[in-house]
């Protein structure tokens, strides 16, 4: 089969299509032959290496996984001796840990779901991790609730466009931060304010939230904390790992000396809440907001795109109409 292959750490350039054995799935796990995949941002440090991705079971000298890419959608190729819930023809989406870059990847059991014949494959590559952190962000860390005031920084993005219309699901007032160009895309799928960063610093309206969602930008703990109502609540899912760590190592100190909370977390994708968003998509709640899409071997000019920061939504690789197979 057809891949994207990196052998050592480095810029997208050091991405390869290459020829490479097709996968073979254990016992729990589902051979699926992809039809799309989607990039995410957490897909560069991967790819370059930063220390942490190392230290975390990336590969100290060189990449142990030798393809990238997390969310998946396709039809089920095969399944392991243990596979109860799919079986060969199914068409299915999730999160496949690694390898989704190529014609064929494997995935465990529990992180797939039956994909509805209404979604596209593209629409459901753009679900996993994206939607997942986003519900996760707002629901579980956040716990929204209908009415209350929610901030999103980093609207326009992947996660952002999934947080914007999943707040709006909960029934909440929903103001999202972005940059002057993507501002017309934020109001379109539901915002009911849209902040251009470029023009207005929000730390400083003095308006308060019950709940901010940050996905990105650069204020400090303090700035965020004087912008959340007396018993709100601060969610850090993205941004520079600086400001994630920030979050996680303060936070909870933070959080200990007042009703404020500040925290952070990262996505967790299963298949509980996928079934959840598919219901929201089936609603009409919820619709995957996708840039662009691009072939197999343009994975890397798709990466380059994500980090000059222009995507405004999901950006998605189609897979199985490029070699036919």
């Amino acid at each position: 089969m057809k891949a994207i292959v990196y052998t050592k750490y480095g810029p997208p350039d050091v991405l390869q299509l290459k020829e490479v054995e097709k996968p073979a799935p254990k016992n729990n796990e589902v051979l699926v032959k992809v039809h799309a995949a989607s990039v995410n941002y957490g897909d560069l440090p991967v790819l370059s290496g930063e220390p942490l991705q190392r230290l975390m079971g990336g590969g100290l000298l060189k990449p142990r996984h030798k393809i990238l890419g997390d969310d998946i959608a396709g039809r089920v190729e095969a399944v392991g001796e243990n596979v109860e819930q799919f079986q060969p023809g199914d068409e299915v989406f999730g999160n496949s840990n690694f390898g989704a870059f190529a014609e064929y990847a494997c995935a465990k059991e529990d992180l797939l779901v039956l994909k509805p014949v209404s979604m596209t494959f593209e629409q459901a590559a753009a679900i996993p991790l994206a939607a997942i952190t986003a519900l996760n962000g707002l629901r579980d860390k956040g716990q929204i609730e209908p009415e209350q005031k929610v901030l999103i920084i980093g609207a326009s993005g992947g996660v952002g466009t999934f947080a914007v219309q999943i707040a709006k699901s909960f029934g909440a007032e929903v103001t999202g931060v972005c940059s002057t160009k993507k501002v017309d895309m934020v109001r379109s799928i539901g915002a009911d304010h849209v902040i251009d960063y470029k023009q207005e610093d929000f730390t400083e309206s003095g308006q308060q939230y019950d709940l901010i969602l940050a996905l990105g930008g650069y204020h400090s703990l303090s700035d965020y904390r004087r912008a959340l109502s007396p018993e709100g609540i601060y969610v850090c899912a993205g941004g520079t790992y600086a400001q994630y760590f920030q979050a996680l190592l303060l936070g909870p100190f933070i959080s200990m000396t007042g009703s404020k909370k500040m925290g952070s977390m990262y996505g967790n994708p299963n298949q509980k809440d996928f079934v959840f968003l598919i219901a929201l998509f089936e609603a009409g709640k919820v619709v995957p907001v996708i840039d662009r899409c691009y072939q197999l071997d343009e994975v890397p000019e798709a990466l380059r795109y994500l980090e000059e920061g222009n995507a405004q939504g999901k950006v998605v690789i189609t897979v199985e109409q490029n070699f036919g197979s």
